[in-house]
C-alpha cells in the first residue's frame, strides 16, 4: 500500500461524521492562503470574490466548510495578524461557526492549527476596530484533518481531506519544507523560480498527487473531495470518485463545490461587467449538478 493510501485510511478512520440528507446545503472551498496584506499575500486579489461569495451562501443558509490552507502559515508566523487583516472575512466565518454553519480542515501550509492551544490562543477571539472591542471569533473550535459527509437515506458517503495525505515533502517532511519555503523559495519566487516541492506550482508534483488521490477514491469506491493542488475535478459518474473544489487563488476568480438537494456542482465566482459597464461579481455554475447516487449506481 503507498504512503498516501495508508494516510488517507487513516484519514477515515479518525474523520468527524456528519449526517447529511437531500435538504442539506454545504459549500466546500480551500486553498485560500490568507495572508497579512503584503506583497506576497496571495489571497489579496480575491478577497472581494470570496466575501461576496460566502455572504451569498450565509443568505441561503448553506455550511461552509474549508478544505485546508485558509491561512498561509508557512510564509507567515503570526495567525492573529492574519486575522487582524483579514478581519471582515473572519468576522463572517465568525457568523457561520454562531450558526453551527462552518466548519475548518488543516492542510499542509497551515498545519499548527492541528494544536488546539495555538488555534485557541490566535483564534478564540479577535479585536473588532469598528466597536473597539474583543468579540467572540471561534471559541471550542477543534480543527480537524479530515470530515465524512454520510448521506442518510442513500448510503452515500463523502471523505474530506485536504489533499496532502503522505506527500513525502508536504506532510512527512512538513517542517522542513516549511522552512525552505519560508527562507529559500520565497525570495527565489520573486526572482521567477517555482517551488519545486508544492503541488500547486509544479506541474509533475500535482499529476502524480491526483494519481494517487483519484486512485485511493477509486480503490475503496468513496467520494474524496480535496484541495491541494489547486486544481478542479469533476468527475462523471462512472469515470471517477476525485472531486476537487480548485482554490480561491486562481487569478481573477475562485472556485468551490456545491451540496444541495443530494447533488454536487463545482461554480466559480469572478467580476462580470454589465451592458452599462457596472461591475458586479457573479456566480457561473461550470459543471454539474450531478445527484451523489448516481455515483453510487455506477460502481
Amino acid at each position: 500500500m503507498s504512503r498516501t493510501g495508508k494516510k488517507l485510511d487513516q484519514a477515515y478512520k479518525k474523520a468527524l461524521c456528519l449526517p447529511i440528507d437531500k435538504r442539506s446545503r454545504i459549500v466546500l472551498m480551500s486553498d485560500c492562503h490568507r495572508g497579512i496584506g503584503n506583497w506576497g499575500d496571495n489571497f489579496q486579489p480575491n478577497q472581494n470574490l470570496f466575501f461576496a461569495a460566502l455572504q451569498h451562501y450565509s443568505r441561503k443558509n448553506f455550511t461552509y466548510i474549508e478544505l485546508g490552507d485558509g491561512d498561509e502559515l508557512w510564509e507567515n508566523r503570526n495567525l492573529g495578524e492574519i486575522v487582524r487583516i483579514h478581519s471582515n472575512q473572519f468576522w463572517l466565518m465568525g457568523e457561520f461557526y454562531k450558526r453551527g454553519r462552518f466548519y475548518m480542515l488543516f492542510g499542509n501550509h497551515d498545519r499548527k492549527k492541528e494544536c488546539e492551544k495555538y488555534f485557541k490562543s490566535n483564534c478564540h477571539s479577535y479585536y473588532c476596530e469598528t466597536e473597539e472591542q474583543m468579540k467572540s471569533l471561534f471559541p471550542d473550535m477543534k480543527v480537524q484533518e479530515s470530515i465524512r459527509l454520510q448521506e442518510i437515506h442513500s448510503g452515500v458517503e463523502l471523505l474530506l481531506v485536504h489533499g496532502h495525505q503522505g506527500d513525502f515533502w508536504n506532510d512527512t517532511m512538513w517542517k522542513l519544507t516549511r522552512f525552505l519555503v519560508r527562507y529559500l523559495w520565497r525570495p527565489l519566487e520573486l526572482a521567477g523560480c517555482n517551488d519545486p516541492t508544492s503541488a500547486a506550482k509544479n506541474y509533475t508534483r500535482k499529476e502524480k498527487t491526483e494519481k494517487r488521490l483519484a486512485a485511493w477514491a477509486s480503490e475503496h469506491k468513496t467520494l474524496l473531495v480535496a484541495g491541494h493542488t489547486h486544481r478542479a475535478s469533476f468527475p462523471k459518474p462512472g469515470e471517477g470518485y476525485y472531486f476537487n473544489d480548485g482554490s480561491c487563488v486562481h487569478p481573477r476568480c475562485i472556485t468551490a463545490l456545491e451540496l444541495e438537494c443530494g447533488a454536487i456542482s463545482l461554480v466559480k465566482w469572478c467580476t462580470r461587467v454589465r451592458e452599462d459597464n457596472v461591475l458586479y461579481i457573479g456566480r457561473e455554475v461550470l459543471e454539474g449538478p450531478v445527484a451523489l447516487e448516481e455515483y453510487i449506481r455506477k460502481i
